[in-house]
């Protein structure tokens, strides 16, 4: 074989071995990037215990009926005119946007339940938009929901003194996160959902992300 015919041949079988690993390359990548793009299911956080609430049609709700289910929490009181308001006005959104199919539950917790009672909650529901079927609001005794509140759900729950309140409504410092809760009753996510520099949208579709991913989790 002459000088020509062996430098052909030499570059056919270096161009070979470029294609199958390119090609290997290739191959392990499509099997990484799914898990990359998917992302890492979130982790434990903590479990929620159980409880006995009553919600704004006056039914008792336990976390019996929450089982099975993922749900978002967020704490609120109905008279707030600092950041309730904003953070009702964001689940609304989050309800409007989940999948038709989706079975995830909303909750929102009152701080005050001597002035939430479950008409003023309904009241304060219909007033938001919200889907009974999908969105509950939990009032009760101020030691069960603050069981569930912060012991559970790792929301903080303060109530100022009156000489610190700024005015009549100002009766609570209280979290402005969303958490979200897992089928097991896990909780697997916290969000911050006000504030500078937040971008509510931003949040609100990582939220549905962590829904949509634990709900395809059994």
């Amino acid at each position: 074989m002459d000088d020509v015919s062996q430098k052909l041949s030499r570059t056919i079988w270096i161009g070979i071995g470029l294609l199958i690993v390119i090609l290997c390359v290739s191959y392990i990548l499509s099997r990484i990037e799914p898990r990359h793009a998917t992302g890492a299911s979130p982790r434990v956080l903590g479990r929620v215990a159980d409880f006995t609430l009553t919600n704004q049609a006056g039914v008792a709700v336990t976390l019996a009926d929450l089982r099975g289910r993922v749900w978002v929490a967020d704490i609120i009181f109905t008279s707030c005119n600092g950041p309730c308001p904003r953070m009702t006005r964001q689940m609304r959104l989050i309800q409007d946007e989940l999948p038709a199919t989706s079975g995830a539950k909303l909750v929102t917790l009152t701080t005050d339940p001597d002035h939430d009672t479950p008409a003023v909650l309904k009241t304060y529901g219909e007033r938001y938009g919200a889907n009974p079927d999908r969105w509950m609001f939990l009032t009760g005794g101020k030691k069960e929901i603050a069981g569930l509140a912060i012991d559970s759900l790792k929301l903080t729950v303060i109530q100022k003194k009156p000489a610190e309140r700024e005015n009549p409504e100002a009766s609570f410092i209280h979290s402005t996160i969303f958490v979200v809760v897992d089928k097991q009753a896990r909780l697997r996510g916290v969000f911050e959902t006000t504030g500078e520099g937040v971008d509510s949208a931003l949040v609100r579709s990582e939220i549905l992300a962590t829904v949509q991913r634990l709900e395809r989790e059994r």
